[in-house]
């Protein structure tokens, strides 16, 4: 929040959770990770049993790989269990080859919770899963140190966005 009119220019950074799954390589997890040296964020796994209370966050992110096209199921599953009904979010994911369906299941679940959605990253993520593994993987290197440095130039960009009080 900004302040004018004679007063110092105060800057209030949103409260962040990002609801994620990554496996294999971690690739979601490194993008998360590079994200979160931006300002402060818990990254909650959605595979380990946890109180969550998401409401008390004033803007929640959801992540994954993509897996057989999709978001991962166990992401898909959480956001329709705990997302609060207007709760700004965002979308994150990684891909070996093909983005799919991309972040669609969880986006439609926000849509129907009234959730005004902030924006949506993805960047490639090495890919050994299936058939990939008998070509030595796909995507080598990725998410590489440009990808991460667009996903804090991303997640800075939801922050202004959200300050703003805008969606995409």
């Amino acid at each position: 929040m900004f302040e004018n009119e004679g007063t110092v220019a105060t800057e209030q950074w949103m409260k962040t959770a990002i609801c994620y799954y990554s496996r294999h390589h971690g690739n979601t997890l490194k993008v998360l990770e590079a994200m979160a040296e931006e300002d402060e964020v818990d990254l909650i796994d959605v595979t380990t049993r946890q109180l969550v209370r998401l409401e008390e966050y004033d803007c929640v992110g959801f992540a994954s790989g993509i897996y057989g096209f999709e978001f991962q199921k166990a992401v898909v599953e959480f956001a329709r269990q705990y997302l609060p009904q207007g709760k700004p979010v965002f979308f994150v994911y990684t891909y070996g080859g093909a983005k799919g369906t991309g972040a669609k299941a969880v986006a439609e679940i926000a849509q129907e919770k009234g959730c005004p959605v902030l924006g949506e990253f993805s960047c490639k993520g090495y890919d050994t899963f299936g058939p990939f593994k008998l070509v030595g993987g796909i995507s080598k290197g990725h998410p590489d140190t440009e990808d991460l440095k667009h996903a804090r130039q991303f997640y800075r960009a939801i922050q202004e966005t959200y300050q703003r009080g805008e969606s995409v």
